[in-house]
């Protein structure tokens, strides 16, 4: 039988716990964070890992509880080690670390990126190797998955990641956070022809990103459109749409660079809290020549069942941590590649 797998993630603002048996999800509890965020218009790091020290138990128990199983019937503990928000990802390696000394359990600390770009193994048993397209608030990248520990970037953004321009965005528009859901429902009455915003790198060879002229067009046509100092409800529509479509036609071009260079490929999947955009998987699904896996939206986001996952295939390998386990706010996938957004005594960002 598979081993019982509890996974626990709190590397940005949900702290998450889930309970795994192979490809079984038995429970997958998220505590949001949102309402203690709201007010100040993004993720104020401290009051993150606060609440992650508050919740994290709490979660446990939950995920546990409604999995029908006792912290007696675990096999291992999965924990993200990072990377992300230094005092949520400190806060869960802690926690992790005390209930697998406690119970006397086997420790298997995760890379975030590794439980998204693996994700497409849990939902529809992807075949080694695939290519996953990681987009999110904090990341964008190229990766071919060769194998639950090994990974090859292709290409990702140079300086904002997508879900974080959509936040920006957002914060522009007077749209509440996050800003990825809000853009996608306002962009729903705008017209994507209204404004002709920039596709960035697409006049550059190979598959690097780049988001940050983007959203500085969307400022300048934010201003350009506004009535006696207000920006019309139809303007605002109007500039979400634009801005979405040119976000979903860059990943969709450089996704046909990424899959002609991986021939190989038996698939592409998107994985990341972007993946949720419905435009922008539709441009991905159909730039693809291949079979295109999108996994369901609560497992697009971030969650601990993914994490459990990945550790489920790390520990399959036999890799086991101890009580030296380190919390990482860097962590690269592949760490021979060059850094794409600089690198400092913790290491590379991505």
């Amino acid at each position: 039988m598979a081993p019982l797998i509890l996974g626990l993630e709190s590397s940005c603002d949900d702290t998450a716990a889930a309970v795994l048996r192979g490809r079984a999800i038995l429970s997958n509890t998220v505590l949001s964070q949102a309402e203690l965020h709201a007010a100040f218009g993004g993720v104020v790091p401290e009051i993150a890992a606060r609440a992650h020290v508050e919740k994290l138990d709490l979660c446990a128990e939950r995920a546990m509880a409604q999995a029908g199983v006792t912290l007696r019937d675990i096999d291992a503990v999965a924990v993200t080690a990072g990377p992300g928000l230094i005092g949520g990802v400190m806060a869960g390696v802690m926690f992790a670390k005390g209930l697998s000394t406690a119970a006397g359990l086997p420790l298997i600390g995760v890379n975030h990126l590794a439980g998204h770009a693996l994700t497409p193994r849990l939902t529809d048993d992807a075949a080694f190797p695939y290519l996953v397209l990681l987009v999110s608030g904090g990341h964008c990248q190229f990766l071919r998955v060769e194998r639950p520990d090994a990974f090859t970037r292709l290409g990702g953004t140079i300086d904002d990641a997508p879900g974080e321009a959509f936040d920006k965005v957002a914060r522009l528009l007077g749209l509440p956070q996050p800003g990825g859901p809000a853009v996608e429902r306002e962009a729903r009455a705008g017209d994507p022809r209204a404004f002709a915003f920039p596709r960035p790198l697409l006049d550059r060879a190979g598959c690097d990103l780049s988001f940050s002229g983007l959203k500085t067009a969307v400022l300048r046509a934010r201003d350009g459109a506004l009535s006696d100092g207000a920006l019309p409800r139809q303007a605002r529509a109007d500039i979400c749409a634009a801005f979405q479509a040119a976000v979903a036609e860059t990943l969709a071009e450089k996704s046909r660079r990424a899959l002609a260079a991986c021939p190989g490929a038996t698939a592409f999947a998107v994985a990341g809290g972007v993946a949720a955009n419905g435009a922008i998987r539709t441009a991905l699904e159909a730039a693809c020549d291949r079979p295109f896996l999108a996994p369901p939206l609560d497992l697009c986001t971030d969650n601990a069942a993914m994490i459990a996952w990945a550790g489920a295939e790390l520990f399959a390998l036999g890799r086991r941590d101890g009580p030296d386990l380190a919390p990482r706010p860097r962590w690269p996938l592949d760490a021979g590649a060059r850094p794409m957004l600089g690198s400092g005594k913790r290491g590379a960002k991505a």
